[in-house]
């Protein structure tokens, strides 16, 4: 009888230390890196190409099919690729960046989002929606937004929190860290805390933002 209260004691113990070490694990956050794989996957699949006009008296060149936003993204980082595994494991930006890319449900965010942004630069220049300090959008002015803006604000919300969720995924890959509830929920709020900082430094003048402290201002 004492020996299975024994064994019973020592079961509870040990999974109480296990279940200890699993909150535990501290997954490293390269803040930095993670910065400047949100402004690389924006400037590669998000902001349009620009065009060149043609030289007088020529005729326009004959307009190609776009490349997708993930041939784009690779082209962008074509020297990299060439460069070897030895350099991309100390270009952790670059590894970051280039993970997501592969992944279907980004780019079709990142396709979605690209659609609707000359409509929604227009909201934030007339301070109707504001960027908050969870990397989102949010309607600030109710009185100035109408249904379809509402609607457009919720589809941008979606995209970007499908974004982020493939950034704190893409972390944890390159960590070796297995992807569970814990080590997701570790990740990603310092994903979308980041989202945010390099949403506001890309903000232009008169846009609104919320600092990490929670104030709205306008910049």
């Amino acid at each position: 009888m004492k020996r299975t209260i024994m064994k019973a004691l020592l079961a509870g113990l040990f999974g109480m230390l296990a279940a200890c070490a699993i909150i535990t694990v501290n997954v490293y956050f390269p803040e930095k890196a993670v910065k400047e794989a949100y402004k690389s996957l924006d400037e590669m699949l998000l902001k349009p190409g620009e065009e060149k006009p043609a030289p007088d008296g020529q005729k326009p060149a004959e307009e190609k099919p776009a490349p997708g936003p993930q041939s784009k993204l690779l082209k962008g980082f074509s020297s990299f690729a060439l460069v070897g595994e030895a350099f991309a494991a100390d270009n952790y930006a670059d590894q970051l960046a280039i993970e997501i890319s592969g992944m279907p449900e980004v780019l079709k965010a990142y396709d979605e989002m690209k659609a609707r942004l000359p409509q929604l630069d227009l909201l934030r220049d007339q301070g109707v929606v504001g960027e908050t300090n969870q990397g989102l959008v949010t309607i600030r002015d109710k009185g100035k937004a109408t249904p379809q803006d509402e609607a457009l604000v919720k589809a941008e919300v979606a995209n970007r929190k499908t974004v982020i969720t493939a950034m704190a995924r893409a972390i944890l890959k390159l960590n070796k860290q297995p992807e569970s509830k814990a080590t997701i929920g570790q990740v990603l709020p310092k994903a979308a805390a980041t989202y945010a900082d390099a949403k506001r430094e890309a903000a232009k003048p008169g846009w609104w933002t919320q600092l990490a402290n929670g104030r709205w201002v306008q910049k």
